[in-house]
């Protein structure tokens, strides 16, 4: 190797005896010790380490090179001549000269190699501690949704436990409710004051009413428990079907004017009854929420292949917000009318009559037009 490469080599070179005493070093091993090259030289290379560095050369590294002839990356420490540490890895091969044996030395800094070490370390460790995080909200995630399952689990029983209920409270209170109207109608035939005809009226009203609530909850349950509501279609005019069923509400809410109209001419296959419960909700639902000095509106309308029937009145515009969710059971938009009908199942029970049908309910509301239901068959 000539001087010149010698002494400029980008890591530090040097040159020692078989005992470890520096023969030759170039300037950066110089450098990297703040000594010079002559007081390097005659100086053993074990003392310029640091304690542990010592009794590292004197156990394994002096031995490896005299046996193995070559060492390959062992890290030293070595001190500065003020003192601190400089780490470097030695690399080291064993040369026989004619008269002697020497150990030539390449050692090279750790700054950057210890910075990539460090960092990759601090990497895994990040890997590691999200690794961690990800199987603790994965196992988090699994138990939250186990207590959600069976939180549903028990929700679904008490609500088919609910609606059971709901269907033999509603088909037991059928009975008296009977008997109520049965006297009602019998004590009215005899001669009354004016005041108990006023009072049996309120009473005939009011089982009435009770009993159209109880066949709504009782179509509910059975919707929602039992195996779907039933119909039995049959021919029949539907304009006479809807004349007779307005002819009843208007005896059923007095002071509501109630007009029908009919449109088109022809026979549809419904269930009459059925179809009788359809405007009977639809017009309870006017009467609660239209404004009561204007018309409610029934309209049915046939034509070569339609058949529908809606029921239109003035009054507060249905919210956009409650349209999705204006068919769902015990679904109000507002407390108005809460005097009129005291369970939410009016229109639900229209819609899945509708749909037992083979058809459908919509609604359209607007602040010109006022509000209309439409069930098409």
């Amino acid at each position: 190797m000539s001087v010149d490469l010698f002494d400029n080599a980008a890591c530090a070179l040097a040159v020692t005896a078989e005992d470890g005493t520096i023969l030759q070093a170039n300037a950066r091993f110089s450098e990297w010790l703040g000594l010079s090259s002559a007081e390097l030289c005659g100086r053993r290379f074990q003392d310029l380490l640091t304690m542990g560095g010592r009794i590292f050369h004197q156990t394994h590294l002096a031995p490896m090179l005299r046996l193995r002839g070559s060492v390959t990356e062992v890290k030293l420490d070595m001190l500065h001549h003020d003192g601190h540490k400089v780490t470097v890895l030695l690399n080291g091969n064993k040369r026989e000269q004619a008269d002697a044996v020497v150990y030539d030395l390449a050692l090279f800094g750790t700054t950057d190699r210890d910075k990539y070490e460090r960092e990759l370390l601090n990497a895994r460790n990040l890997a590691e501690a999200l690794l961690q995080e990800k199987t603790a909200t994965e196992i988090a995630l699994q138990q939250a949704q186990a207590q959600l399952s069976e939180a549903y689990a028990i929700a679904q029983r008490r609500a088919l436990f609910a609606e059971q209920m709901v269907a033999i409270v509603s088909h037991d209170l059928k009975n008296p409710l009977t008997a109520i109207r049965m006297a009602s109608d019998f004590l009215k035939r005899g001669e009354r004051t004016t005041k108990e005809h006023q009072l049996l009226g309120h009473i005939a009203q009011s089982s009435e009413r009770a009993h159209r609530m109880i066949a709504d909850l009782l179509d509910f349950t059975q919707a929602r428990v039992g195996h779907g509501i039933t119909i039995k279609a049959a021919p029949l005019d539907l304009h006479a079907v809807i004349a007779r069923a307005v002819d009843e509400l208007r005896l059923a809410f007095p002071k509501a004017t109630l007009e029908h109209q009919a449109q088109g001419h022809g026979d549809a296959c419904l269930d009459a009854d059925r179809v009788q419960q359809i405007i009977g909700n639809l017009v309870a639902n006017s009467v609660a929420y239209g404004e009561p000095l204007q018309p409610i509106t029934i309209t049915s309308r046939l034509g070569d292949t339609s058949c529908e029937v809606a029921v239109h009145n003035h009054g507060a515009v249905i919210a956009q917000t409650l349209l999705a969710s204006l068919f769902e059971p015990m679904t109000r938009g507002t407390d108005q009318g809460s005097g009129v009908r005291s369970v939410g199942l009016g229109l639900y029970i229209v819609r899945e009559l509708a749909r037992v049908h083979g058809g459908d309910v919509a609604v359209s509301s607007c602040a010109i037009n006022g509000t209309t239901f439409t069930v098409k068959f």
